[in-house]
């Protein structure tokens, strides 16, 4: 009877970060992410060579010195890190180019950081594409859809209310 009264929950969406097939971040190649020991989220098998934005937001963190992850705080609450590659920082940044700064606000879609995703599969280097969200209040909040194809920037893998 006094339903409207109580706030509506706003949904929110995280889109892909990269185009490629979307998997479970249990099934990453590398143990520290495949056991969420950062935090729970998606892993792209990226098809291209550049990261998008996956939601309207600031970029908190830009990994200066090596370029192969960037930090974000998403409208709707949710912190994530984007990383690139499995062992990239060894790269110190070859490889890698930012396009966007700390304390940036972006849209979703924005390309953030370019690689070339070939040149160091060809050097060894495994170069899934994780998005993981930290830990925080609005963390368990997180429906996450994989087992397809996304596209960078359009494809939701990731829904949450408040």
């Amino acid at each position: 009877m006094f339903d409207f009264f109580k706030k509506k929950k706003k949904v929110y969406e995280m889109k892909a970060a990269a185009d490629g097939k979307v998997i479970p971040m249990t099934e990453a190649a590398d143990q520290v992410f495949s056991s969420l020991a950062l935090g729970n989220g998606v892993v792209i098998r990226p098809e291209k060579d550049v990261v998008v934005a996956p939601a309207d937001g600031k970029v908190t963190v830009m990994m200066k010195e090596s370029n192969h992850a960037i930090g974000m705080e998403l409208d709707g609450g949710i912190e994530i890190l984007i990383h690139i590659g499995v062992d990239t920082v060894n790269l110190k940044g070859e490889g890698f180019t930012p396009l966007v700064t700390a304390q940036e606000n972006v849209k979703a879609g924005t390309e953030l950081i370019r690689f070339d995703r070939e040149t160091l599969e060809a050097k060894g280097y495994c170069m899934e594409v994780m998005q993981i969200v930290l830990d925080g209040e609005t963390a368990s909040l997180v429906q996450y859809q994989t087992g397809m194809k996304a596209k960078a920037g359009e494809t939701v893998v990731g829904t949450w209310q408040v």
